[in-house]
């Protein structure tokens, strides 16, 4: 793909001969992105837990951050006064924004029925025991736009495509995401129907009032129906968007993710392709596989601070535990070896499972620093393997290793 006025151009390396793998680079006006790459979080302009030095020294091409939440703390008008994000948190790398949109389900339907993108906490037929732990719904959604009831101080607060375009351009991120309504698992075909149209129309307020000095995706919607995925992938695809990004709810399990992806995928051409908040170890490997190019996620870091470290095949990581072990177990209280014997991050060099248990129960602080610094380490070494791998055509093969 040839650049643009954003410096932006997406260059496709390689193809894997059994799957729909592919190996490229991002080219932003800040540095390049190998993919496929897993995108950490910064949502409130930091990776929780971490300075932007520790960023660098994990070697990360970049970061995703939040527009809703930036908007509102500590406000895009002031980031923009200080010269913008990359100045603000002092990290000179791209950094991907998303559009606010996400926040209508986490706020809303996420928040009210405590679930996430891929439902599963439910069955089809709703109980009782559903109710437990429901919490006010704080969106409200119209065809104009978003409205949001600030969980910082009450006030409501509205977005739409255009400013959402205008929070982002103030951010001054580099990779821009169209506004969209992200559906809920437990929204049905007439309501995601309506949801997709509205989507479709925001896309298109996006691309006229966004910033050209920022590469914009457009944003695929449809649940979990065949019929309303084709429809807005040929929709999405056919505006000249920088690339796609595939959103909304992605199904009841993982089985229905997957299934999603080889609705869209298929029809998508050669621009850059983002899953929206997808992470896990074995979501990396079913969805590069099925041709998706970077990921953004909060999983790594945030199973950190409840006290989960990811460990390799090598090392005893499994599909069955999560390729994880859980630092606070008892297990560990004499354990004079690292986190992942076989991993070379600042913390696994360093520290030993004893001393991280010892943190993490006393509620120390540079616990939360170290397990987030060895997480985002593996993350970053796994996406290495599998670009390595697809490169070497040996992609299918590192696959069955890791998920057997």
């Amino acid at each position: 793909m040839k650049g643009n006025a954003s410096g932006f151009a997406f260059t496709i390396l390689k193809e894997d001969k059994e799957s729909r793998a592919r190996l490229g680079v991002i080219k932003t006006r800040r540095g390049y992105i190998d993919t496929p790459y897993f995108v950490p979080v910064a949502t409130l302009a930091s990776v929780r837990a971490l300075g932007s030095d520790d960023l660098n020294v994990l070697g990360l091409q970049c970061v995703l951050a939040n527009t809703y939440h930036l908007h509102l703390r500590p406000g895009d008008e002031l980031i923009k006064k200080l010269s913008g994000l990359h100045r603000f948190m002092s990290f000179d790398r791209p950094i991907f924004s998303d559009s606010g949109g996400f926040q209508a389900f986490s706020l809303g339907c996420g928040r009210e029925d405590n679930i996430n993108k891929i439902g599963g906490v439910f069955s089809r037929r709703r109980t009782t025991e559903d109710n437990i732990g429901k919490k006010e719904n704080l969106t409200k959604i119209t065809d104009r736009g978003i409205s949001f009831k600030s969980f910082y101080d009450g006030t409501w607060q509205f977005l739409d495509a255009k400013s959402s375009m205008q929070i982002q351009s103030n951010l001054g991120s580099d990779i821009i995401m169209a506004f969209d309504e992200c559906t809920s698992p437990l929204s049905d075909y007439d309501y995601t129907k309506e949801a997709m149209k509205r989507t479709h129309e925001w896309a298109g307020r996006s691309l006229k009032h966004h910033d050209i000095r920022q590469a914009i995706y457009g944003i695929i919607q449809g649940g979990w129906f065949e019929d309303l995925r084709a429809e807005s992938t040929e929709f999405i695809k056919s505006l000249p968007f920088d690339g796609m990004a595939i959103g909304g709810s992605l199904g009841n399990c993982k089985r229905d993710m997957h299934q999603v992806l080889d609705w869209v995928v298929p029809q998508l051409d050669e621009r850059p392709r983002h899953l929206l908040g997808i992470g896990e170890v074995d979501d990396i490997f079913e969805c590069v596989e099925r041709g998706i190019d970077t990921f953004d996620c909060v999983f790594p870091t945030r199973v950190a601070r409840r006290g989960g470290v990811f460990i390799s095949p090598e090392s005893g990581g499994r599909p069955d535990n999560k390729f994880r072990i859980n630092i606070k177990s008892a297990q560990f209280k004499d354990d004079g070896t690292p986190i992942d014997p076989d991993c070379r991050c600042p913390t696994c060099r360093r520290y030993i499972r004893a001393y991280l248990r010892h943190l993490y129960l006393a509620n120390e602080l540079s616990y939360f620093r170290l397990a987030s610094m060895h997480n985002l380490h593996f993350m970053q070494k796994l996406m290495q393997k599998i670009r390595e791998s697809i490169k070497n055509g040996t992609f299918m093969e590192l696959k069955e290793k890791w998920l057997e």
